[in-house]
């Protein structure tokens, strides 16, 4: 290999050296100017860096600077927060010795009306123990007769005592059971209904006679109310004790029940006359419970064939609800009187309105008079309590006018 004119020749040691270490003068010579480009890059970056720990340190020190104004700024409002307390405290103090003064005057007229409302009170304590007295004496005389009263009615129980006991015998006959259920529901019929509204043992057409016929308008119409339940079968079922007899209790009952049903629903319900439904009145409550719990189908069949059937209970429930549906009824042909009497109750009305108007404004005055009297009283009495402390030496000027002018009067007589 020839560099230039001087001839190389790798294969020799000495050549292959010395070109190795122009290889490596080379590389180095590189590196170094590569090394230098990056320490001047390293210093272009760092400049903002300086920059800014520059500012960073002057930062603080301004920092110093503001905490020790700031410092000064805490003294001083401290101090001044320790004058704002002193006079707020001193100020506090002078308004609190002017309240204690203005609660002192008002304890001391406070003190005055109490006075008086007691002295008041106790005159009208007195005035109710003696009408008291006269009352007391008064409900101790009727008390006796009361008790004279209770010993006679004490006598009377005693002999309707002796009565119930023939209850039994009353009820184990089937006409006097019979009359004991219309007796029940003339009872229950007459505090529910009007006595104008139903009739009892009232003939229809047939040639029936009802036990209850309720006057209710078309629809529905008059209906009746049976009560001549057969009580006989129920008794039989409640005395069985084997199963043999209470199925045939059972059946007994259910069979007179609805063979009850079926005359009811035959002699009461007639086209064009009476309701298209009866009532099946049972005296007893445990009766009813005992269809209703035992006998539905039989409920049923009373449905079915428009008999209701109605215990004491609920037959006053129903006639409730009759009595609703009559004085809606009357009060429809009532009402152009009803109208008549709401035109003249608006005019009373209205002249009640106008005259607590004016017994409200008596009222008023009355307060008005009431707050004048006791302004008066007030001050009348403060002028008393000058007169006890009244002195010689210091004369008020009320009172130097007053001797002024008794001296004036002297002179002219």
């Amino acid at each position: 290999m020839d560099l230039g004119n001087l001839p190389f020749d790798l294969s020799d040691p000495v050549t292959l050296a010395l070109a190795i270490g122009a290889a490596l003068a080379v590389l180095i010579v590189i590196l170094l100017i590569l090394a230098l480009r990056g320490v001047a890059r390293s210093a272009r970056a760092a400049e903002p860096l300086i920059y800014q720990m520059d500012q960073l340190g002057r930062a603080v020190d301004s920092l110093g600077r503001g905490q020790e104004q700031l410092t000064g700024g805490i003294t001083s409002v401290s101090n001044a927060q320790a004058v704002g307390q002193t006079q707020v405290l001193q100020s506090m103090e002078t308004r609190l010795a002017a309240v204690q003064q203005q609660m002192t005057d008002r304890l001391h007229d406070n003190a005055m009306k109490t006075a008086r409302a007691m002295s008041d009170m106790q005159e009208q304590v007195n005035k109710q123990l003696l009408g008291g007295s006269e009352k007391t004496t008064k409900s101790l005389t009727e008390l006796q007769a009361r008790l004279a009263t209770i010993d006679r009615a004490q006598e009377n129980i005693t002999k309707l005592s002796g009565d119930v006991l023939s209850l039994q015998d009353i009820l184990s006959n089937k006409q006097t059971r019979g009359a004991f259920g219309e007796i029940q529901l003339n009872d229950i019929v007459s505090k529910a209904l009007p006595k104008d509204s139903y009739s009892l043992q009232s003939t229809l057409s047939n040639g029936k006679r009802a036990d209850c016929l309720i006057h209710l308008p078309n629809p529905p119409g008059p209906i009746v109310i049976d009560a001549k339940f057969p009580l006989e079968a129920y008794e039989a079922l409640r005395a069985a004790k084997s199963e043999p007899e209470v199925r045939a209790a059972t059946q007994a009952f259910r069979t007179s029940v609805r063979a009850h049903i079926k005359a009811i629903s035959e002699k009461y319900i007639l086209d064009g006359e009476t309701a298209d439904g009866a009532l099946m009145f049972l005296p007893s409550e445990a009766v009813y419970a005992e269809l209703h719990a035992n006998f539905p189908e039989v409920v049923r069949d009373g449905f079915a064939a428009r008999v209701w059937i109605v215990s004491p209970t609920t037959c006053m429930a129903t006639l409730n609800t009759m009595r609703a549906i009559l004085k809606d009824a009357r009060m429809r042909e009532q009402a152009g009187a009803i109208r008549s009497t709401l035109k003249l109750l608006h005019r009373d009305v209205e002249l009640v309105v106008t005259r607590v108007q004016k017994l409200d404004t008596h009222f008023n005055q009355a307060r008005a008079d009431l707050d004048g009297i006791g302004t008066a009283a007030e001050r009348a009495g403060k002028r008393a309590a000058r007169l006890d402390n009244f002195d010689f030496e210091e004369l008020t000027p009320e009172i130097e006018d007053a001797s002024a002018s008794v001296a004036r009067l002297t002179r002219r007589d």
